[in-house]
């Protein structure tokens, strides 16, 4: 997978999740390629930050306070974009929630239902409401945050694990449905990335052994490029490479 910036220049880039962590990291970066970032998230403080720095750097953003359980909000975004820009070129869909780690039995009804409300109803309510959009793009790009969690299934992880398998797994239709199209769609594992996410499920753990999210967003920013030919896909960052759904190595 090549390391180069790629040229967003005139491309319109939704990133979920934008306030801190990966997604601030991914917005910041396609902003400095040259894309319009729509920058989402639920703290209004990370998000004006955000839209500091890249205004600093001579980039454009537009903010948008947005909690991904508010899912007529998420309808009325897709029409909002699309009467302001009329399509949408890239999709960051990388908002989510751990919820607990905890034996299943001890996880309570309401952080389950809220873990697959953000990670599983909300990512499915956004490819609903920006998919029309993303067709309309010459070279409309989704990447989709998932986790090694979706695979080894670790005890204690189940909620999240679960709620991950599931998007994988949407996604993966989704790309099926697009494979004829202009429209790449792929999955995204992260690793272990030194997060405030990672920080509460792993608490002992050393931050200083882990990638940066400015490390990790700079190897997903490819993914965007309408040079990008990969569909269907999960791209591993801390290997570097794509992995085929169809047949796994």
């Amino acid at each position: 997978m090549t390391t180069e910036t790629p040229d967003l220049s005139n491309r319109v880039a939704l990133v979920t999740g934008a306030s801190r962590g990966i997604g601030y990291q991914i917005a910041k970066h396609m902003a400095a390629a040259g894309a319009h970032v729509i920058a989402v998230a639920r703290t209004v403080g990370g998000l004006e930050d955000l839209d500091d720095e890249i205004k600093a750097a001579g980039g454009q953003a537009t903010l948008v306070p947005l909690d991904l359980t508010d899912m007529d909000g998420i309808d009325r975004l897709g029409g909002a974009i699309n009467d302001r820009w009329g399509k949408l070129d890239i999709l960051v869909a990388n908002a989510g929630v751990l919820g607990v780690i905890s034996p299943i039995g001890h996880v309570e009804a309401k952080v389950f239902d809220k873990v697959m409300a953000v990670n599983v109803t909300g990512t499915w309510r956004l490819i609903r409401s920006v998919d029309p959009l993303l067709r309309k793009s010459d070279a409309g790009r989704a990447i989709v945050l998932s986790s090694g969690a979706a695979h080894s299934a670790r005890a204690f992880w189940g909620p999240y694990a679960a709620s991950k398998a599931a998007v994988e797994t949407l996604v993966r239709s989704w790309s099926d449905e697009t494979r004829n199209m202009p429209l790449r769609v792929n999955n995204v594992d992260p690793g272990a990335t030194r997060t405030a996410m990672r920080a509460q499920a792993v608490p002992g753990e050393n931050p200083d052994t882990l990638p940066t999210p400015a490390e990790v967003a700079r190897k997903i920013l490819p993914l965007a490029s309408p040079a990008l030919r990969e569909t269907g896909m999960l791209f591993q960052v801390r290997q570097d490479r794509f992995v085929s759904y169809r047949d796994p190595k």
